[in-house]
């Protein structure tokens, strides 16, 4: 789909396109359009549910712009997530109840991102059903061990959310505890010193969006990567949220997390039980969540497993070769009984 708007005369072309044309880069981020302005005039192009959102906040903007007014940056965006909630949404509320998006509403096979446009997709069925239940639900709960796909898919699904206009900000937490060691004090500012604990977030964030996009995104608030002790005292509207390690909460952080989500937003709450560093691993608000709030509608919990493994193939057999069991116990036996031959067997604890 392809229009043309014309600007008026007596318009500040400035108050429209905004500082840089920033207002102009937002929307084709946010619908997915190709955007030119040329001559007092602005194409737009693409699918035609993305070019009608585009013109409505076009729209908006000039008749702002006639009647002298200059909208902010917060006054653009929230004319942004409206129109693509409208869009998309056919202007209904959010609530409890499970989103029932369907078709390119949300998405099908694949997920949109920033780089390239390259698209992810699910690499196993199970990957395919936590995929299903973050498009169908408000909250959901992704449980597995390591390198699973469970944090990188829910980082897919925001920035594709993002993208399309479905929300308007993705904020990620992380819980900040040590894995099994104590690093002590950290130097740096506030930022530096819990940037250890958040960057597998913004691994995964580099992975998907180009330098540039991720830059603007952060310094104005429509990505943040913060930790878990900052979510305090907020509600979060039109945005999705994503719990990162979630085993290394307690339940009270775990709570006071689930009770940040404001209207028309979703919760993404990932984590490995097998992996708990708390001091004592019952506290484990993760564990205490998926107990609690398993049959609640509108929640949604699934689980994957070393079959859903898509890193280095010898990552699920770590996994295996750490699960508890009868080969385990013997291989203890061997270790104390054997004198020195541990160390000149062939599979030796490093390898």
């Amino acid at each position: 789909m392809d229009i043309t708007i014309r600007i008026p005369e007596k318009v500040d072309r400035v108050a429209v396109f905004g500082s840089a044309e920033r207002n102009l880069k937002m929307i084709r981020e946010s619908f997915g359009v190709n955007v030119g302005a040329r001559d007092g005039t602005l194409s737009l192009r693409g699918e035609p549910g993305g070019v009608a959102a585009a013109q409505r906040v076009v729209e908006g903007l000039i008749e702002s712009a006639r009647r002298g007014r200059t909208p902010s940056q917060q006054q653009v965006r929230d004319a942004i997530a409206e129109s693509g909630w409208k869009a998309q949404r056919g202007g209904g509320g959010g609530g409890g109840a499970p989103a029932q998006e369907t078709g390119d509403t949300a998405w099908g096979d694949r997920l949109e991102v920033y780089s390239g446009g390259r698209a992810v997709a699910p690499k196993t069925e199970n990957q395919r059903a936590y995929l299903d239940a973050i498009r169908d639900h408000d909250l959901v709960f992704g449980i597995g061990p390591a390198g699973t796909g469970k944090t990188y898919l829910a980082v897919a699904a925001a920035i594709h959310l993002l993208k399309v206009g479905r929300v308007r900000r993705a904020i990620l937490a992380r819980p900040a505890v040590e894995a099994g060691e104590k690093l002590g004090f950290l130097p740096g500012d506030q930022y530096a010193k819990v940037n250890p604990y958040l960057r597998p977030l913004l691994d995964s964030l580099h992975d998907m969006m180009d330098y540039p996009t991720l830059s603007r995104f952060m310094s104005t608030d429509v990505l943040e990567v913060v930790p878990l002790a900052y979510m305090r005292g907020r509600t979060l509207n039109d945005a999705v949220i994503i719990l990162d390690e979630a085993q290394n909460t307690t339940r009270t952080q775990m709570q006071m997390f689930l009770t940040r989500m404001g209207q028309r937003s979703k919760m993404i709450v990932t984590g490995d039980t097998t992996q708990i560093d708390l001091d004592d691993p019952r506290d484990s608000g993760l564990v205490d969540a998926a107990r609690r709030l398993k049959r609640v509608a509108g929640v949604a919990l699934r689980t994957l497993d070393k079959s859903d493994v898509v890193r280095h193939e010898l990552v699920q057999r770590i996994i295996e070769a750490y699960e508890p069991g009868p080969s385990m116990e013997t291989g203890e036996r061997g270790a104390e009984g054997g004198g020195g031959s541990g160390e000149g067997s062939g599979g030796g604890g490093d390898a």
